[in-house]
């Protein structure tokens, strides 16, 4: 062959070769825009340490619904634009050093809470760390509504496409919702955990929904006085006394024409057609987060603001959010558009169970109530089998094994994510035969006897009559109730600290953090969660059988129907309400003389204790009566210590008293300096941070 026709093939080759590429790249899931609506400095004034800014914005994305990573999403192939791409906008925040010598090379990737951003760490702006939070909840209701622009300091939003059926027509489904602890003859609205409910009805004729009352619910699922109530004594509006029954129409509200009955819950079951692609959410997180990690400009030359200041980063996500990270590395999602690992790590933080996302007719912003999904399937780090749901041997970081996109990641927990957010699954797997290993990228902290998140701190909000106002702390969720204990204030902030310092070196300098530490089967520390297994004592402030084998928020196992699998939360629902099928064993750390748990982590307070700690609260009645004398949702509670023997033995109060233990004030200050350099030596408190809580016990009013 000549060498010009030589030259003509390896040409066309060559241009085949190229449209290929740029064809695969274009049908990639990627940003192609990003539009920046505010930048805002945050001066060094505030404690930062340099000066940094905030830039605010959205991102444009396009997924390819036949790219292998994206193919999971539920529903992706019904929200197609006729190019066959799937689009979606996102916002996000990004906190940055104005001058780019200073960044540390470090982002941190946030997860929005019920679309809030979590507040910027002081120290890691000191450090010259890039946080960077973007949207991932699209169910657009309460603070996830879609506005016209980003801001700095407003909640975030992900807007995507409803499912359509293929011929173009609604999607129509069964959606639950529920309205608890309200009262009086005016409208009450639909809200799940503190968003209102995403998907409104289908048609305002009630004939087509159904109404229930109860009287009561058990922890375990068992339903008290369930009565029907009739299609023409309720509608879908907004009623009032200048409005009574029917009311105006309303999608979003129902007006009950003899009032709401505060003692009971009210539970409808009603058609929709807002059929969200929520799984998109995991595809725009980790898209946003590629994109600000690793491009230089998006397609029309916008540059990426924090191009080339990124080596390596790490997802950040808090009890809902962190669920969410949890869910989002189980379906592979940690492997970007273009097969790469997209973070170094991982923490999800208080967050023992997985997002409910990916399946048609999700509420994402649900916890614990009954029916609520996000405990099905593995939650555990590596294969196991499931044999009491008769599921097969799968575990959390499958996916990323094949893809070798697996990050390095830490867990910590509280009490409160033992009773009330069904953490121990986790564990011990769903039979509690055994405690499961942890694979060498994973380190798991426990911090005994604390509150979801961590209390106040400080020393004298454990002395009596502190914490405790008229009504104690309001438990979280659908307007739930109050707790009958003062609130627990073992923080976290000194833990967290430290944890933050190992993963930064674990991550960009290969130096291991501590070894893991969490209450174990094998060093007898979990047992049975109820007062006698775990040793619980007898404490007059309480009722003498708490806590009570029906006490803890169980896993329920729920047929959510042939079309759901549970292995993946993936896929529609058809059962609504779910039949229960079997409600699972539950575990917790084992207590000290004191009530105190015992296998976690050093804490100086626990370690130098003023009282009683609980990763629990008992709701009271009064005018949120339903849930009264259950577990007060995730507030964690606490009794304090009597001062001296003569005041205990008034009481009937089995634990040595302040004055018993401590002796002086100064005996106090020299046991809180002990439990500072225990937590010194194992790595879980910063030098800083002891000094401050020796000086804190030294100034504090106990045994003053």
């Amino acid at each position: 062959m000549p060498i010009f026709l030589k030259f003509q093939a390896w040409k066309k080759i060559h241009i085949i070769f190229f449209l290929f590429l740029a064809y695969s790249i274009s049908c990639d899931a990627r940003i192609v825009k990003i539009v920046i609506d505010e930048v805002k400095p945050l001066p060094s004034a505030d404690g930062g340490g340099i000066d940094t800014e905030q830039i605010a914005g959205r991102a444009f994305g396009e997924i390819d619904p036949n790219q292998k990573q994206n193919a999971i999403i539920n529903d992706i192939n019904l929200v197609k634009d006729k190019d066959g791409k799937v689009r979606y906008v996102a916002t996000f925040v990004i906190t940055k050093p104005v001058d780019a010598k200073n960044a540390s090379g470090l982002m941190w990737h946030e997860v929005p809470n019920r679309g809030l951003k979590r507040p910027n760490v002081i120290a890691e702006r000191a450090n010259g760390d890039i946080d960077l939070t973007s949207a991932w909840q699209g169910d657009n209701s309460g603070a996830t509504s879609v506005r016209t622009n980003a801001a700095v300091d407003k909640p975030h939003w992900l807007q995507l496409p409803i499912a359509r059926n293929l011929d173009g027509s609604p999607i129509s489904g069964k959606v639950l919702a529920r309205i608890v602890n309200r009262s009086g003859v005016g409208s009450q609205p639909l809200i799940i955990q503190s968003n209102p409910v995403p998907y409104k009805p289908s048609t305002l004729d009630t004939a087509l929904s159904q109404l229930v009352s109860r009287v009561g619910e058990s922890t375990r699922g068992e339903v008290i006085g369930e009565t029907k109530i009739s299609s023409t004594d309720w509608a879908w509006a907004k009623c009032d006394a200048n409005n009574p029954f029917p009311g105006i129409p309303d999608p979003t509200q129902i007006c009950l024409k003899n009032g709401f009955d505060a003692t009971k819950l009210y539970q409808v079951v009603y058609p929709s057609e807002d059929a969200y692609a929520l799984g998109i959410g995991f595809a725009a997180w980790r898209d946003v987060g590629t994109f600000f990690k690793t491009s230089k400009a998006d397609d029309e030359g916008t540059p990426n603001p924090i191009a080339k200041l990124v080596t390596h980063s790490i997802g950040r996500g808090v009890s809902q959010s962190g669920n969410f990270l949890r869910g989002w590395l189980h379906l592979g999602f940690n492997q970007n558009e273009a097969s790469k690992q997209v973070h170094d790590g991982l923490w999800p933080i208080i967050a023992g169970r997985r997002i409910a996302l990916n399946f048609r007719w999700a509420q994402p912003d649900g916890v614990l109530e009954l029916y609520q999904i996000g405990s099905e399937g593995p939650q555990w780090w590596l294969p196991h089998p499931d044999q009491t749901r008769d599921l097969p041997s799968i575990g959390l970081l499958d996916r990323c094994k094949k893809t070798n996109t697996c990050p390095k990641i830490i867990e910590h927990f509280g009490s409160a994510e033992v009773w009330a957010l069904k953490l121990t699954p986790e564990w011990v797997g769903t039979d509690g035969k055994s405690d499961l290993p942890l694979p060498s990228n994973v380190r798991r902290y426990y911090i005994a006897s604390s509150n979801h998140g961590g209390g106040a701190g400080g020393f004298n909000t454990s002395l009596p009559g502190a914490g405790l106002p008229s009504e104690g702390p309001t438990c979280p969720g659908n307007n739930y109730g109050n707790a009958l204990l003062a609130a627990n204030p073992v923080p976290h902030t000194e833990t967290v600290n430290a944890i933050r310092l190992h993963f930064r070196n674990w991550v960009m300098k290969g130096v291991n953090p501590p070894n893991s530490q969490w209450p174990q089967l094998k060093n007898k520390t979990l047992a049975y969660a109820n007062k006698t297994a775990i040793g619980f004592p007898t404490l007059p402030q309480i009722r003498a059988t708490v806590p009570e084998v029906d006490f803890i928020m169980p896993v329920i196992d729920y047929d959510w129907g042939l079309s759901f699998n549970p292995n993946d939360g993936s896929g529609v629902i058809s059962n609504a309400p779910p039949p229960i099928k079997r409600v699972l064993p539950m575990y917790a750390p084992k207590v000290d003389a004191d009530g105190n748990e015992l296998g976690g982590v050093p804490v100086v307070l626990l370690d130098a204790p003023l009282g009683t700690y609980l990763g629990w609260n008992i709701t009271t009645g009064g005018s949120k009566p339903f849930h009264q004398g259950q577990i007060c949702n995730y507030v964690g509670g606490m009794i304090p210590f009597a001062r001296n023997a003569q005041e205990r033995t008034a009481n009937g109060d089995p634990r040595p008293s302040l004055e018993e233990r401590y002796k002086t004030h100064e005996g106090y200050v020299d046991a809180v300096r002990k439990a500072a350099d225990k937590a010194l030596r194992t790595g879980f408190l910063l030098k800083d941070d002891a000094n401050r809580l020796v000086n804190e016990a030294a100034q504090s009013k106990v045994l003053q």
